[in-house]
């Protein structure tokens, strides 16, 4: 199997990087079932990358039907240990404004149905999650976004906190604003349980949040719809493609050090030689 050490994980409206080059369509399985789709390998100027399509090529899972941990999973199998996750959000907070990206270091997860750990069944591991992004690899991308030329500049927002509710349906009012007395910026669907999984997987993990609309908090702006948030959406993916190709440049360049490339080295209680031969074959790749 191919060997890449950058994966990108496109969310809404990013469903394949028009720039991969030898491309090639991997089938892979894995303990927790096959990944939203086939990932796809090629070349960008030169890197090696690996790309899967969250929501699989047509848009046909929805956030709680992802299978996170498989995607997670498969890139690890793959030998990526850095991951860009590209999603779109709403804003809840004023400042950040519809077709801003927000570069979020925080989370509150409030999902409720999904598988969030590879552990259990024989095997205690608790990792860190109170830096759950990679600060290093935050800042390539961050530095990609405000590289980008003045006709695709875009405003960016570095930090700040990432709510993740369930789905599939938007917010009632009440929970916009409850949410917002959280202090949390944008509201999403996807980035749990998968930077979780990414952490566990000891793969530095980086998100870049494009927002597509205010939520349905706001007094004057219109509240969001599909179609709303679609049509946003389409504007930022074509964005998102540049920004990703020059983080791809900027990270094969300087391979940053992240927390998260050890992130078991303390967090794996359980002895390897106390856990089932077929599960430590499981968590034999997480620990590479």
């Amino acid at each position: 199997m191919q060997t890449t050490t950058i994966g990108i994980i496109g969310g809404s409206g990013l469903y394949r990087m028009d720039a991969l080059e030898d491309m090639a369509e991997l089938t892979i399985d894995t303990p927790w079932g096959p990944p939203s789709d086939n990932i796809v390998t090629g070349r960008i100027d030169g890197v090696s990358v690996a790309f899967l399509a969250r929501h699989g090529r047509h848009h046909s899972l929805l956030p709680s039907e992802v299978p996170y941990r498989a995607n997670i999973y498969a890139m690890k199998q793959l030998g990526v240990r850095y991951l860009l996750s590209f999603s779109a959000v709403g804003s809840l907070k004023e400042e950040i404004a519809p077709l801003d990206m927000v570069l979020p270091d925080q989370y509150i997860d409030m999902t409720r149905q999904r598988p969030n750990t590879f552990f259990g069944d024989g095997v205690v591991a608790h990792v860190s999650l109170a830096q759950p992004t990679c600060e290093n690899l935050g800042a390539l991308l961050a530095m990609a976004v405000e590289t980008l030329p003045e006709k695709e500049a875009v405003r960016l927002h570095r930090g700040g906190t990432y709510l993740c509710m369930e789905g599939p349906q938007f917010s009632t009012l009440a929970e916009s604003n409850l949410y917002r007395s959280y202090g949390a910026s944008v509201i999403g669907m996807t980035n749990m349980p998968e930077a979780r999984l990414a952490r566990e997987a000891q793969i530095a993990y980086a998100s870049l949040a494009m927002v597509t609309d205010y939520d349905c908090w706001h007094p004057r702006e219109a509240q969001v719809t599909a179609e709303l948030a679609i049509r946003n959406l389409m504007q930022n993916a074509e964005r998102a493609q540049s920004i990703a190709r020059r983080a791809i440049t900027l990270i094969d360049s300087r391979k940053p050090d992240s927390a998260a490339h050890t992130a078991l080295k303390q967090g794996l209680v359980t002895p390897l030689d106390a856990i089932a031969p077929a599960r430590r074959k499981q968590i034999k790749c997480l620990l590479a």
